[in-house]
């Protein structure tokens, strides 16, 4: 090769070392960057120049013209991103699952300063000091004065379960948000590094990185899958439906509930809608709900990969409503839509007591009360005239009322299967589904504002001001000891079932203890799960950032190799610079 063609094998030389020695110094710039990837130089040898060949068209003398940067490519590894994507999915289920558990045990453990089983103990200790001395004025005081405590206390605990309810609502729709502008990014990145990337010759390693960065944070929130085209483009599906394609975006649209606000993910493009007068889009809530993101009523479980998604864990743990002593009674509806939500689950149980407290309390009371004399009887006027009626320690806020305010007693229904109404006769009164002994007419008995629910609970005001309603002490003088009795029992008796999966029964007491129990078993499964998952990811991200880390020793290394290559090709083309001196001067 004539001299002056060595001169462009050393320029490459050069090039190409100056090249590399600034990735070099892009990556050791970059070595606190979140998501940054470290990025490699690739050089390959230019094509040979020909020189001569033989008869059958081999070439027998070729000479190299040097050195060239072929490209600038990050250091991933896909198995490892997959992976740590996947776990990190599952860790953030996890996660979610364990605060909120935790959460829980914090609004059980502290109430007031005192725990709810306090308020379970001292109900059953002026029980006990009512079995004693019934007719005691300061005793029948002492109970009333428990009973509106242990209400209190109960609605303190299920309004603070239905308050985090809303709070995780909300969460619901800041990472529904969230994943949205996620989608929307990345569609653009997709544009960018596809227009840049397009001829063939730049790599757009940066854009890619804020990519990687999103898919990695997509990935906590919720199940998905990727794959990038050859052109570039990442696609990407969650919960098995395309959420980021070629130019596009499907996003995530919620549903409000009308009834509690709580707001339900579905596929905006997939549901059908009605313009309302405005114009608004209306969706039918059976369209949303077939157009779901999530499907909550899916066994959890790692083999299957339904414990993935911060998302879907918020979802499962508030619930789709306010749940109830309701919830509990039929076992495949509880199975189905309560027991895999923490809160829901909580709900039901914990109201489910209040209610065996509170109606088992009236039941006893109007048992042993008698209209005619008014023993253990409160006044009420229906049009205008005054009935007695049973007292009530536990009233409803909202009456299951048919508007008029008749009364039906239950024991003369029982009795001789007839209609006995204590009050007027009203054309189109039903007749009311048995409970307690009195109680009023509705329309619609299981409408849940007219239930004994810890939301309809309040204590008997008439016995606030007057706690003697409750004598125990007959008109004839005689002292009632059989109804404290049965009052005291209760405590005692097993008659009352955590949940429909649980086949012994349990007493007042005992009852807590176990719900306290549970959860404290639940709190120690997730926390051993959260704990397990996040070693396995911590494992896998170690992993991943020995390969996609910056390493300073690692580059500083590199970056002597670079700069020792570049002064060879310096001393190379002095050589050939001195050749060409010494010859031109050597000519003249």
């Amino acid at each position: 090769m004539p001299l002056m063609g060595s001169l462009y094998i050393g320029q490459s030389s050069l090039q190409t070392s100056q090249n590399a020695l600034n990735t070099v110094a892009h990556n050791l710039s970059n070595v606190d960057t979140k998501g940054y990837t470290r990025q490699q130089v690739s050089m390959a040898d230019k094509e040979y120049n020909t020189i001569t060949k033989n008869a059958t068209g081999v070439a027998r003398k070729q000479t190299g013209l040097g050195v060239t940067y072929s490209e600038t490519r990050q250091v991933r590894d896909q198995f490892l991103d997959t992976n740590y994507r996947k776990e990190s999915s599952r860790s953030a289920f996890y996660t979610t699952s364990y605060d909120t558990i935790t959460q829980v045990e914090t609004l059980f453990g502290e109430m007031y300063g005192t725990t709810f089983s306090t308020a379970i103990d001292d109900l059953y200790t002026a029980v006990s000091e009512l079995a004693k001395t019934p007719s005691d004025s300061v005793v029948q005081g002492l109970f009333v004065q428990r009973a509106s405590s242990f209400l209190e206390n109960a609605q303190s605990i299920y309004n603070g379960l239905s308050e985090y309810q809303d709070n995780m609502n909300l969460q619901v729709k800041e990472k529904v948000d969230r994943i949205n502008e996620i989608g929307r990014q990345i569609k653009e990145l997709n544009d960018q590094i596809v227009n840049i990337e397009v001829g063939g010759f730049e790599k757009a390693n940066d854009l890619k990185d804020t990519r990687n960065l999103l898919v990695d944070e997509l990935s906590e929130l919720t199940r998905i899958s990727y794959a990038e085209d050859m052109w570039g483009n990442v696609t990407i599906q969650m919960e098995g439906h395309d959420f980021v394609s070629t130019g596009m975006v499907s996003e995530i649209a919620l549903y409000e509930d009308p009834t509690n606000g709580f707001y339900t993910p579905f596929w905006e493009s997939d549901t059908s809608f009605k313009l309302d007068s405005r114009g608004y889009k209306v969706y039918d809530a059976d369209s949303v709900a077939d157009n779901s993101v999530f499907n909550l009523t899916q066994t959890i479980s790692t083999e299957l990969s339904t414990d993935m998604g911060g998302l879907k864990a918020l979802l499962l743990a508030r619930g789709d409503h306010r749940a109830n002593y309701t919830d509990l009674e039929d076992a495949e509806s509880y199975n189905t839509n309560i027991s895999q939500s923490i809160l829901m689950n909580l709900q039901a149980e914990f109201d489910h007591l209040v209610h065996y407290v509170t109606t088992s309390i009236n039941n006893i009371i109007s048992e042993a009360a008698d209209i005619d004399t008014g023993y253990l009887c409160e006044t009420k006027e229906v049009y205008g005239k005054t009935y007695y009626v049973p007292i009530q320690v536990f009233s409803k806020v909202a009456q299951d009322g048919y508007g008029f305010g008749s009364y039906v007693d239950k024991a003369a229904y029982e009795k001789d299967g007839s209609e006995y109404y204590a009050g007027p006769d009203d054309e189109g009164a039903m007749p009311a589904k048995r409970g307690l002994n009195y109680y009023y007419i509705r329309e619609n008995a299981e409408d849940v504002d007219s239930l004994y629910t810890c939301s309809n609970l309040i204590i008997n005001q008439e016995l606030i001001k007057q706690p003697t309603l409750l004598s125990f002490r007959t008109q004839d003088g005689k002292e009632d000891r059989e109804t404290p009795e049965k009052l005291l029992k209760l405590f005692t008796e097993d008659k009352i079932k955590l949940n429909p999966n649980v086949t012994n029964y349990s007493g007042i007491t005992s009852y807590y203890s176990d719900l306290i129990s549970q959860v404290s078993n639940s709190g120690y499964v997730y926390k051993g799960l959260c704990e397990t998952q996040q070693a396995t990811v911590d494992a896998i991200s170690y992993s991943r950032e020995e390969l996609l880390g910056v390493s300073s020793d690692d580059e500083l290394t590199q970056m002597i190799r670079y700069q020792n290559g570049y002064n060879a090709a310096s001393r190379y083309i002095n050589v050939i610079n001195e050749m060409l001196e010494h010859l031109l001067t050597s000519l003249t």
